[in-house]
This record gives C-alpha cells, sequence and structure tokens, in this order.
C-alpha cells in the first residue's frame, strides 16, 4: 500500500514540475516576442497569459517594465502617442487597463490590484461628430495616428497600492507611499502616505 501511495505521489509531482517547466516557457516565449516587438522587459519579470499589450506606435521603448513585474493586466499606448513606464518590483492585477496618450510612470514597488483604471487621456473627443468620427475611424482602420484627447501625465510614485475597481484619471500625482482605497476615484494630486477613500475622494489619515 504504501508504495502505491510513493508511487502516485512521485507521479503526481512529476506531472506538477512538467507543468511548471511548460508554463515557465510559455511565459519566457512571450516575453521574448514583447521585448522583440511591443515592449522592454525586465529580468525576472512575468507577463501571465491574461496580460494584454497593445503598442500602437510600434516602437518597443514606449513601454518598458522594470525587473521582478508581475503584469496581469492591459497596457496600451494611442496610435498618437503615450508612453508607459514601470519600475521594479510592481505589480498590475487582472482586468486592470492603462492606456496611456501622453505618459504614465509608474514607480517601483507599487501594486495595482484588480479591475483599476489608469487613463491619462479622454479616450474620445468630446466634441459629438469629431467623437462618431473617431469611432468611424477606429472600426475600419484603428486608432488615428494623429488625434487631440486632452492628454496630461500621470505620475504614481513608489509604494503606492491602488485598491481593486479605483480610477485614476488625467494629470495626477499619486504621492509615495499613498493608499488608494477600493472604488475611490482620484482627479487631483494626493500627497505623500495619505489614505483615500470614496467617490467624492477624501483622505482618512496618513500612514508611513
Amino acid at each position: 500500500m504504501k508504495s502505491v501511495k510513493k508511487y502516485l505521489n512521485d507521479f503526481l509531482y512529476k506531472v506538477h514540475e512538467k507543468n511548471d517547466a511548460i508554463l515557465k516557457l510559455k511565459q519566457q516565449k512571450e516575453i521574448d516576442y514583447l521585448n522583440n516587438n511591443s515592449a522592454v522587459i525586465g529580468n525576472n519579470s512575468r507577463i501571465f497569459s491574461e496580460a494584454k499589450i497593445y503598442n500602437n506606435l510600434a516602437d518597443k521603448t514606449k513601454i518598458i517594465l522594470g525587473d521582478y513585474c508581475d503584469v496581469k493586466g492591459e497596457l496600451l499606448i494611442f496610435a498618437h502617442g503615450g508612453e508607459i513606464n514601470i519600475g521594479d518590483y510592481s505589480f498590475i492585477g487582472e482586468r486592470t487597463k492603462i492606456w496611456s496618450a501622453k505618459k504614465i510612470s509608474i514607480g517601483n514597488r507599487v501594486l495595482i490590484s484588480h479591475n483599476v483604471n489608469i487613463h491619462d487621456n479622454n479616450s474620445h473627443p468630446l466634441e459629438s461628430q469629431l467623437r462618431h468620427e473617431d469611432f468611424k475611424h477606429i472600426i475600419s482602420n484603428g486608432l488615428q495616428k494623429e488625434n487631440y484627447l486632452d492628454e496630461k501625465e500621470i505620475i504614481i510614485e513608489d509604494d503606492v497600492w491602488i485598491g481593486f475597481n479605483s480610477t485614476i484619471l488625467k494629470g495626477v500625482r499619486i504621492g509615495k507611499g499613498a493608499i488608494i482605497g477600493a472604488n475611490t476615484i482620484i482627479t487631483k494630486d494626493i500627497p505623500e502616505f495619505a489614505v483615500c477613500i470614496g467617490n467624492p475622494m477624501k483622505i482618512i489619515k496618513y500612514t508611513s
């Protein structure tokens, strides 16, 4: 009986090892592809299968990930401009969307939970006719190479934690060590080590 259990344990361990090796090989192939085409990926960073990277400028230096990052969300730069820089040891959660037409800078050791939206632009023109023309261009030819979406840079400093379902809008700076609570909408600068919640956002305390 013991020999049967040992056989099964050894068999399951080998299956696990094989699956783990296949997963690591797949991840490495994806990273190699992105390094050659869409982004510059730092050492020991992981791009998970659910992640998406859209580099509409076809310039891989416009999307840069540091070392030891995990990316499960979506990174996108527009066809008329955009830049995403992410520091070391940062995490991008599932279904999070980071869309840039100007520049989004994310520091070191930043944790971004699932379902977070970070946008440095309006995504579409505000004028209804221009918005319709923009939509028609997207569905027929893709994103426009010349466009104006009122872009403003976003800066997220080191050691920030952004909770799930939060939204970070254009032109803001989130200070070092700040915590953005779940479902919070950020429309203005956040001081270092502030803990913020709600819509409208309010600071409830400071941490260290």
